[in-house]
């Protein structure tokens, strides 16, 4: 008898997680084309009027208004490198923009012999950006195009999250704290190193690393209920994480690691490692997964401290199922898009918002219950 009682719950637990795995049904919610037109959107920020400022990788910061993108980009946009990985990538608003109007973006810079990750800040008019100045910046440069990170999130302390690459050809650097490579950086909302932040006091450290090991964090949030910071990064084939983050930690890379090297061969014997620490959560095949947001919204219950990650190479979402801090299930949402899906954001509206890259037409989308 224990041994059918032991199937029976077996069973019952597999079935749990094909619901789980299943695509929502189309009842559930309603997908809203927002605005079309958009160049390979990548980040999304909302203003407080109702407007949306969103970044193109080929180098434009739009306005959308009133479901259009209007024609003419935002002046005053630093120059980035388009080449490989790199362009015009994140965007935040400071949490006072209201009283500051600051705007930051995480861009491409430099030559594709010689780049690197730069954050700018600068004051948004309506029109254009005014008094823009670096407040950091990735060393040492790089030779190569790609793994840049990029993805920014403002703490309660409206000190500044910054996520780097590992640059690709450089795995190893990510275990070392004389370098941007492969980190998450702290700064404060101008730039400067947070006296608080692990290694401000190690000489032979970046005083701007929070937390090392990565490879290429493609996402990262800040949920302000829980405290707690989450992120995603690619792994190469297979091996993709979900983290949560905490200051001083080394998340592994490329020691411990659940991918393995695009060639087929092993990167590492390791997919645990003393001192390391392990995702909540990882995919294998690899899902490239892109923005994140934690739903805290009212119109899906269901989906209430759920994390949702939109991914590039299955062009879908994916709603990781949290529950007490650990990710105990997943279900996949928003395949009718058809599209690259490159980020996803809760708008103050408590709304999820997508951006998809499309082939020629990147679009905004906003989703919504079904029936209203």
């Amino acid at each position: 008898m224990a041994i059918y009682n032991r199937i029976a719950s077996i069973m019952m637990a597999l079935a749990c997680m094909a619901v789980l795995a299943a695509p929502a049904r189309a009842g559930d919610y309603r997908l809203s084309m927002i605005a079309d037109g958009l160049d390979m959107p990548w980040g999304l920020a909302f203003l407080p009027n109702g407007d949306m400022l969103v970044t193109e990788l080929s180098g434009a910061l739009r306005l959308v208004r009133n479901g259009e993108v209007q024609k003419a980009p935002i002046e005053g946009v630093p120059e980035s490198l388009y080449a490989g990985q790199g362009g015009l990538m994140d965007i935040v608003l400071h949490p006072d923009f209201a009283e500051n109007g600051f705007v930051y973006l995480s861009l491409a810079a430099g030559k594709s012999s010689d780049n690197k990750l730069r954050v700018v800040r600068g004051r948004f008019t309506g029109t254009a950006l005014e008094d823009v100045r670096t407040i950091f910046e990735t060393a040492p440069a790089k030779d190569i195009a790609v793994h840049y990170g990029g993805r920014m999130a403002f703490m309660a302390d409206k000190t500044l999250l910054i996520t780097t690459g590992n640059g690709f050809d450089y795995r190893e650097e990510a275990q070392n704290l004389g370098n941007h490579f492969g980190v998450i950086a702290r700064v404060t909302d101008n730039g400067k190193v947070p006296a608080d932040n692990p290694f401000a006091n190690d000489n032979a450290a970046q005083p701007e690393i929070w937390s090392y090991g990565h490879r290429n964090p493609q996402s990262i949030i800040y949920d302000a209920p829980s405290g707690q910071v989450y992120q995603t990064e690619h792994g190469p084939r297979g091996g993709d994480e979900l983290n949560l983050i905490e200051p001083g930690n080394n998340y592994g890379w490329p020691i411990a690691t659940y991918g393995l090297d695009y060639s087929g061969a092993s990167i590492s014997p390791y997919q645990q490692y003393e001192g390391t620490v392990q995702p909540l959560k990882y995919w294998t095949p690899s899902i490239g997964p892109s923005g994140m947001a934690l739903y805290r919204g009212a119109d899906f219950p269901d989906w209430q401290g759920d994390i949702f990650v939109t991914a590039l190479v299955f062009n879908y979402a994916v709603r990781v199922e949290m529950k007490n801090g650990a990710a105990v299930g997943e279900q996949i949402l928003f395949t009718e898009i058809g599209e690259r899906l490159r980020d996803i954001r809760q708008g103050p509206d408590g709304k999820l918002y997508i951006l998809s890259e499309g082939g020629d037409s990147g679009k905004l989308w906003r989703v919504d219950v079904a029936g209203q």
